[in-house]
């Protein structure tokens, strides 16, 4: 069992950047592929960015590629986002995921990950 929790999310202006982190308890992240998917209010979960076990080569969504970085410190077991250049589309709920069984192909389907946690809110202003 894995217990995640976010934290880092704040209000921001248009630009500006924040860190969001995705702290794990119970076990231990260096096993597991974490992915962040963000959810609006009446809309669906998308992805958003995923790193696998080694920490090389994160997995981004175009809406957030070359803005948003992930890295993991598993001796921390916590995962980051830095966000930067934000805008005011990426006002949202963000989630962290985890599964060990997440292979590239799997990586964009939130159904895939068996463990989530509960959300830091987002909210970029224009």
């Amino acid at each position: 069992q894995v217990h995640l929790e976010e934290s880092g999310g704040g209000l921001v202006q248009a630009g500006d950047s924040l860190i969001l982190s995705c702290t794990a308890a119970g076990s231990t992240i260096g096993r597991t592929t974490v992915a962040w998917f963000r959810q609006a209010p009446g809309k669906v979960r998308d992805f958003v960015a995923a790193i696998f076990r080694t920490g090389y080569n994160p997995y981004y969504a175009n809406s957030v590629k070359g803005r948003f970085t992930m890295s993991r410190d598993n001796a921390k077991n916590t995962v980051y986002q830095q966000m930067d250049s934000l805008k005011p589309e990426d006002t949202a709920v963000y989630y962290c995921a985890a599964d060990s069984r997440i292979i590239l192909s799997s990586v964009r389907c939130a159904e895939n990950y068996d463990y989530w946690g509960r959300g830091t809110q987002v909210t970029v202003s224009s």
